[in-house]
């Protein structure tokens, strides 16, 4: 008899073999969906495909264990698994393959990413959340090898914080308890990467419901275990990880992936202990096989002897499966070879519909151009050219967008100089065909739900007459306090964010009101605190996970950009990760702790908000506001900015600092200078100093880098000035160059100009250690007084004469 872990209950024979049967088509599906799928793009029609054919069994094995409410973070061979829990259809995956923008199509990404890259959908189409224990969810795969391990970290520690939490009791449509368990993949050979070793380390320290099952078949692309693994064998030198009874650590299993009844006693094993015990299991899935090789980028026959491949023939997990099948009466060889060829068929007309499917509505388009073009080549002088360029269009069966309004942009060069109804028709449609077309292939990169981030209005701090002037640190504590008492769903976490409340004490005492849980130490490993973040927040919770130092960024900035900046893109809207980063950064000395990375972060970050206030009070105003909305953002806070006076705002918990909108903070007439953080506070005694030569500079606060001055107020303010200078601590060519872009590009204030537009930055090295080192290294005050006076001194001579 064979246990269903769904019901607990015991299967008659009968039934036992039709679900045996029933996995055993899944397997043979998912195996030629692998073998057309090569064929799809060895003839054009798809790009690039990467499969999950040698993987069936296991995945099939692991589908009977994973409950509703269970989510996955796997990588892209684990196609048959998605089939197994009904998420997966033939048509799906071909539809993936040909990339096609329809959601309904391809729900995975809409086209976004190719096919193997995985996921459900965990919001309703007002981006509100669903039941998510109500279906098997799925976080959206990524291509980065052990990009997803970190991300799972945080699927899974949600599971013990909703278990543990009385507070969030009442969120059942996110958790049942935290019963859920969070099931990870990777092969064996991208066991290597450094994120995995810290997701493993990290995990068995927070001893957390996660199962991580890694397919072996000995090789990462060309390359054999031997080069990427210890004794090549993860389970091997993995054993210091596993429990005791006087030790808490991993449960660790190891089974053959063709072993089909006892795969699902280790993955029904690996499921009661993670889902009763919260404890993280491994299970080392060995002996599987490739047979197509990596990718179809080229065949494993270049790197695997006769007698290697003859062992994968033989030990091709559906071929051992189809054994076990005969040798246990469940079917027989003229059974099996009828239900096979059944299935060819079906998946040669799934893959027939899908393509059909795909090229349906872009016929449509090609059938529209062609007429408009057609119309217009008639009234044209140039019909014969036109003519010419349309009729490669008008023969292509199988018509690309690409093709289709590249056709019909370039008859309008032919048309130049013309004055036509249909000229006038074609260029409305080539407009209106960017409306709709592009978007496919851009929206969802932030928030489009009516109430998002940049929509939550300004609300100021409000100052009574005695207001007390405390550290800026204390601003943040006391809102982070009220934070905390208002959102049971915020969890801080970081390097030293608990005990002692943050290096710079803007968390002081809160672990002691709130308790270890809402505010917590985390071990010096930045990528798996921004991965514990990722994980929690797809699943509802509000987590602000810090970064010591925006150095330390680094450490963690692949799957901040990966991952997290890209989560609502690549689903299509339909999954999100409101994760909060803090950090600090800006001014202080020395390589390491000058946080000025910014150019890096902006142009890696796109999906985020990039936030930089000017003091504390400006900051808790942006976690107010990210608070009030789902979407990521990083926050960093100015370094030197801790024990700082500022004024004790009345309602400190009601102030918001708008996201994407600038403020000037001092008005002049002679020149606008645009900077941000610390280095803000320097312009301002700057600008003292040029009152005192007539030179009167407005300044303005850049506040947020992405989205960046969303109602365009610098350029109103360089129409007043005409001179326009950008003073960034960061290197030459970095953020600068972005501001410049944003204010000359977008906003057109090049026309307003009287003087050469500006920037004024850091060195082109990372700063030197000790007060000096800074000096010479950063902007400083001379540095901003010498280039104002330098522009006014070259537009006039006169009243400001050369200085040096």
């Amino acid at each position: 008899m064979q246990s269903n872990p769904e019901t607990n209950s015991k299967l008659s024979f009968d039934d036992f073999k039709q679900e045996v049967l029933t996995d055993y088509k899944i397997a043979v599906t998912s195996r030629e969906c692998s073998l057309l799928g090569r064929r799809e793009v060895l003839t054009g029609k798809a790009k690039f495909g990467i499969f999950g054919d040698g993987k069936e069994i296991p995945q099939l094995a692991w589908a009977k264990s994973f409950k509703n409410g269970d989510w996955r973070s796997g990588y892209y061979r684990d196609q048959t698994f998605m089939m197994a829990i009904g998420k997966l259809t033939i048509e799906q995956f071909f539809a993936g393959l040909y990339a096609h923008t329809d959601i309904e199509k391809d729900p995975m990404s809409a086209g976004r990413q190719m096919g193997g890259h995985f996921a459900t959908h965990s919001l309703n189409d007002d981006g509100t959340w669903k039941d998510l224990t109500k279906q098997k969810n799925s976080s959206p795969d990524i291509s980065p090898t052990a990009g997803q391990m970190p991300r799972l970290l945080g699927l899974a520690q949600a599971s013990k914080v909703f278990r543990n939490a009385k507070d969030l009791a009442s969120h059942t449509h996110l958790s049942d308890k935290g019963n859920e368990v969070a099931w990870g993949t990777i092969g064996n050979a991208s066991t290597s990467e450094g994120l995995f070793w810290e997701s493993i380390n990290a995990a068995g320290v927070l001893q957390i419901p996660m199962v991580m099952s890694v397919w072996d078949d000995e090789y990462g692309i060309s390359v054999h275990a031997r080069h990427q693994t210890t004794k090549e064998n993860i389970s091997e030198i993995l054993k210091g990880f596993q429990r005791t009874e006087d030790e808490k650590g991993y449960e660790i299993i190891r089974v053959h992936g063709w072993d089909y009844p006892n795969l699902i006693e280790a993955y029904q094993k690996a499921s009661a202990i993670a889902r009763e015990e919260h404890v993280p299991v491994l299970i080392h899935v060995n002996e599987l096989t490739q047979p197509q090789g990596h990718s179809t980028s080229g065949s494993h026959e270049r790197y695997k002897d006769k007698d290697r491949l003859g062992w994968e023939r033989e030990f091709d997990c559906n071929v051992k499966m189809r054994e076990w099948v005969i040798s246990s009466n469940i079917s027989t060889e003229e059974e099996l070879v009828v239900i096979e060829k059944t299935i060819k068929k079906e998946v040669r007309e799934g893959k027939t519909a899908a393509w059909k499917a795909f090229l349906a509505p872009q016929i449509q388009e090609q059938q529209e151009a062609l007429l408009l073009i057609n119309n217009a080549a008639e009234k044209s002088a140039n019909k014969a050219f036109i003519n010419n360029i349309t009729a490669k269009l008008a023969s292509e069966t199988e018509p690309l967008r690409r093709e289709i309004i590249g056709t019909a942009r370039k008859t309008l060069r032919y048309l130049i100089g013309e004055h036509t109804v249909e000229k006038k028709q074609l260029q409305d449609w080539i407009e209106n065909y960017f409306e709709i077309i592009e978007p496919k292939y851009s929206a969802h990169l932030y928030s489009e739900a009516n109430e998002n981030a940049k929509t939550i209005s300004e609300v100021k701090p409000i100052y009574k007459d005695d207001a007390e002037a405390v550290d800026g640190r204390v601003i943040l504590r006391d809102n982070f306090d009220a934070i905390l008492a208002e959102h049971p769903e915020v969890y801080i976490f970081g390097e030293d964010s608990g005990a002692i409340g943050d290096v710079n004490q803007g968390l002081e005492g809160l672990q002691d009101k709130y308790g270890e849980a809402r505010v917590a130490d985390a071990g010096i490993r930045e990528a798996t605190i921004l991965g514990q973040g990722i994980g929690m927040s797809m699943r509802g919770l509000r987590p602000i996970a810090e970064i010591q130092y925006l150095d330390y960024i680094l450490y963690c900035l692949q799957i901040m950009s990966d991952d997290l900046a890209t989560v609502r893109y690549r689903t299509n809207g339909k999954q999100k990760a409101p994760l909060i980063v803090r950090t600090r950064g800006h001014r202080l000395e020395g390589i390491w702790h000058s946080g000025s990375q910014m150019g890096g972060l902006i142009h890696l970050l796109r999906g985020m908000y990039i936030l930089v206030p000017r003091d504390m009070t400006k900051a808790a105003g942006f976690y107010n506001t990210l608070l009030k909305t789902d979407e990521p953002a990083i926050i960093i806070e100015c370094l030197n900015g801790y024990r700082l006076k500022e004024k004790m705002p009345s309602n400190l918990s009601e102030i918001c600092t708008p996201i994407g909108v600038v403020e000037t903070v001092k008005e002049g007439t002679d020149i606008t200078i645009v900077s941000y953080g610390s280095t803000l506070r320097i312009v301002q005694e700057v600008a003292k100093e040029l009152q005192q030569v007539s030179i009167d500079v407005e300044i303005i606060d850049a506040q947020s880098l992405l989205p960046f001055d969303l109602n365009h107020d610098i350029v109103k303010s360089v129409a007043k000035t005409n001179r326009l200078l950008v003073i960034d601590e960061d290197v030459p060519g970095g953020a600068s160059a972005y501001i410049l872009n944003e204010i000359l590009d977008n906003q057109n204030a090049y026309q307003y100009l009287d003087s050469k537009p500006q920037a004024l930055t850091a060195k082109p090295h990372r700063p030197a250690y000790g007060t000096d080192g800074d000096y010479f290294s950063k902007p400083s005050e001379e540095d901003i007084f010498e280039k104002v006076y330098e522009i006014m001194h070259e537009a006039d001579p006169t009243s400001f004469p050369k200085l040096r």
